[in-house]
C-alpha cells in the first residue's frame, strides 16, 4: 500500500506541473488525477534487459482500459530496462516512467507489426506500401499522458538504419511514439534515444502538448526526425533539447494529391524554448510534405547549433498547399552552415500520380530577432518559377559569416518581400524600395501574448 501511495504522488506531481507549467497561453493541457493506478510488474513483466515484455504491456493497458469510465488509470513503469515490441495506449491512461526506468524497443522486427501507411501519403516513410507500427501507439484517444521522472524510452535504431542503408528493409521503419486521431495528448519529462525513423510522431490529432523532453540519436542516423506534427491542430512543443539526425522539429500535412484529397492542415503551432541540433537536415523544418496546408505558426526563442541548416522552408510543384502566417523569432545561431533556406524544388514524390499544376502558395513569412555566429550562407531563398514566394519579410537579423564561407552571403529567385536591419545586406528582392512592412504578417497579437 504504501508504494501504491508513493506512485500515486509521483503522478500527482508530474499532472501538476504539466497544468500549471506556463506557457502555450495558459491553455489546460492534462488531466486531473488518475485515481486508480496499476504497475507492469503484476502483469508479469521483468525488467533485465532481455526478457521480452510485449505482452504484459499489452495486457496492462487492457485492465487500464476497464477504468476510462472511473477517471482513467496510471500505468507505472518502475527502475529497469524493460525491452518490449509494439503496444497501443488507451484513453484516459497515464504512462509514468520512474527514475532509471527504460523501455527498449527490441530489434526483432516480427514485434513490431505491419499496417497500412498514412491516408495522407499514400506510402511509408522509407518504400512503397505498408509501414511497421511504431513502439508506443494511439488511435482515436483522448486524455492521454506519457510522462516520468526523467525515465528513458530507447528505440534501439541502428538496427533499422543498418537495413536502410543496405535496403535491406521489407517495410518502411517505425517511430517511437505516434498518436493518430487523437486529442488531450500530454508528453513531457522524459528522454527519447535512438527512434528507428521518428520520436514523436502526432497525425490528425489536436491539443498535443511536448515538453521537458530530451531527444537524441547518432548525429549520422539516416532521415531521424525528433518531433513532427502532422496534420496536426494546436500542438504545443517547450523547454526541449533534440539532437538528431535529420530534422529537429519538422511541420508537415500530408504528400501530393494524397495530402490534398486528404485535406488536414496543420495549424495553430507554437514552439518556445527549445535548443536544436540538427546534422544532415534543418533545426526547424516547414515541409516539404505540406499539401494539406499550414498555417498559424509561432515560434520563438529557439537555440540552435552545430547544424546543416538552421530554418527550412520546403516544397515543389506538385503538392499543392500552402505555407502561410508564420512567425520566427528570438532565434540564436551558431555553427550553421545555412541559416534560412526557402526551396520551391524539395522534389521527393510518393508516386507517378501528382500534378506538378498543383502549385503551392508560400506567403506572410516573418523571420524576426536571429543572431548567428559562424554563418557560412545567410540565406539561400528559392521560390517556383511562375509561382513566386510572397510576404517574406526579414527584421533585425546579424548573422556573422565564417571567414572560409563562399562570397555570397545571399542568394534569391522568385521570392518577393521586404527586409530592415538584416546584416548581410540580403538579396534586391528582399529590399524593393516599392516595399515596405505593411505586407509582412504581423507580431503584435503574438507579442502581447508572450508577454503574458
Amino acid at each position: 500500500m504504501k508504494r501504491r501511495l508513493v506512485v500515486v504522488a509521483l503522478v500527482l506531481l508530474a499532472v501538476v506541473e504539466l497544468v500549471h507549467g506556463g506557457g502555450c497561453d495558459g491553455r489546460q493541457w492534462a488531466p486531473g488525477s488518475r485515481p486508480h493506478s496499476v504497475t507492469i510488474t503484476e502483469f508479469g513483466a521483468v525488467g533485465d534487459g532481455k526478457t521480452l515484455n510485449t505482452l504484459p504491456f499489452q495486457n496492462a493497458v487492457f485492465y487500464a482500459r476497464s477504468f476510462a469510465d472511473k477517471g482513467g488509470a496510471q500505468l507505472y513503469v518502475p527502475k529497469g530496462r524493460w525491452l518490449t515490441g509494439s503496444f497501443n495506449l488507451t484513453s484516459h491512461l497515464t504512462l509514468f516512467l520512474e527514475e532509471e526506468a527504460v523501455i527498449i524497443g527490441t530489434k526483432d522486427p516480427s514485434q513490431w507489426p505491419i499496417v497500412e501507411p498514412l491516408p495522407s501519403y499514400g506510402q511509408g516513410l522509407d518504400l512503397p506500401g505498408p509501414r511497421h507500427r511504431s513502439l508506443i501507439n494511439g488511435y482515436n484517444l483522448s486524455d492521454v499522458v506519457i510522462t516520468g521522472n526523467n525515465g528513458v524510452i530507447d528505440g534501439q535504431g541502428s538496427v533499422w538504419w543498418d537495413w536502410l542503408h543496405s535496403h535491406e528493409l521489407n517495410h518502411s521503419r517505425p517511430h517511437i511514439v505516434e498518436f493518430l486521431h487523437s486529442e488531450e495528448v500530454v508528453i513531457s519529462n522524459l528522454t527519447f534515444l535512438n527512434s528507428p525513423a521518428w520520436s514523436i510522431h502526432p497525425v490528425y490529432c489536436s491539443n498535443v502538448k511536448v515538453h521537458n523532453v530530451t531527444i537524441k540519436t547518432s548525429l549520422d542516423a539516416p532521415l531521424t526526425d525528433g518531433i513532427v506534427p502532422d496534420s496536426c491542430s494546436n500542438v504545443c512543443i517547450e523547454d526541449s533539447s533534440i539532437s538528431v539526425g535529420h530534422d529537429a522539429i519538422s511541420l508537415k500535412s500530408g504528400w501530393d494529391n494524397y495530402g490534398i484529397s486528404f485535406g488536414r492542415p496543420t495549424s495553430d503551432i507554437h514552439i518556445s524554448r527549445v535548443d536544436l541540433q540538427a546534422s544532415s537536415g534543418a533545426a526547424l523544418a516547414i515541409g516539404s510534405e505540406m499539401s494539406g496546408g499550414i498555417s498559424d505558426i509561432h515560434v520563438d526563442h529557439i537555440r540552435i547549433g552545430s547544424s546543416s541548416k538552421g530554418i527550412s522552408f520546403r516544397t515543389t510543384p506538385g503538392r499543392g498547399g500552402y505555407i502561410a502566417e508564420v512567425v520566427v523569432a528570438d532565434v540564436v545561431m551558431d555553427s550553421v552552415h545555412l541559416a534560412i533556406e526557402f526551396t520551391g524544388n524539395w522534389s521527393s514524390h510518393p508516386d507517378d500520380h501528382f500534378d506538378p499544376s498543383f502549385l503551392p502558395v508560400i506567403d506572410q513569412i516573418t523571420l524576426k530577432n536571429m543572431e548567428g555566429t559562424n554563418i557560412s550562407v545567410a540565406g539561400v531563398l528559392s521560390g517556383i518559377e511562375g509561382d513566386p514566394f510572397s510576404a517574406i519579410c526579414l527584421s533585425n537579423l546579424n548573422f556573422s559569416i565564417a571567414d572560409s564561407a563562399p562570397s555570397s552571403a545571399w542568394t534569391c529567385s522568385n521570392v518577393h518581400g521586404y527586409s530592415e536591419l538584416v546584416f548581410p545586406k540580403p538579396c534586391s528582392e528582399l529590399h524593393d524600395t516599392s516595399t515596405n512592412s505593411s505586407i509582412c504578417f504581423s507580431l503584435s497579437s503574438y507579442s502581447a501574448l508572450a508577454v503574458l
